[in-house]
């Protein structure tokens, strides 16, 4: 099995890059694909971000900074992803990934949106604007 779908093209090389927070994946049909570890953990395909059904989407804030710490084989046709904030419930199929891949684009700028609607952040908790470490109260 390829993937969920016999025509998706599968992965011929997965590669994470930590530093970058980007996981880049080569398909058999040539198509290479560079995702931010936010991108995949703010479209996580798991129940705790997507809900149970249409309407129960969970938007995912704080997320700028969470990489992926693990990635998991699931038979042959996905895997599962281990983010640095510790969620690990969604199931990656090879057909996923790639319309992640090819849709991307649009997929975050839908996401911004939603962002700002709610007058969300990205920043995690904690976060100083305009600066590159986390504030800390002391009481």
């Amino acid at each position: 099995m390829a993937g969920l779908s016999k025509d998706t093209p599968v992965p011929v090389e997965i590669k994470l890059h930590r530093k970058s927070r980007l996981l880049g994946i080569t398909f058999s049909d040539g198509k290479t694909f560079q995702y931010a570890s936010e991108f995949l953990r703010v479209y996580s395909p798991s129940a705790e971000v997507r809900g149970h059904s249409p309407g129960q989407e969970v938007l995912q804030t704080g997320k700028k900074e969470v990489n992926v710490n693990r990635i998991d084989p699931v038979g042959n046709y996905a895997i599962q992803l281990t983010f640095s904030d510790g969620h690990n419930t969604g199931l990656y199929s090879w057909d996923l990934l790639y319309e992640y891949g090819l849709h991307q684009d649009e997929m975050w700028q839908r996401y911004l949106r939603r962002m700002e609607e709610a007058g969300a952040s990205r920043e995690p908790a904690g976060h100083l604007p305009g600066s590159n470490r986390e504030s800390t109260v002391k009481n």
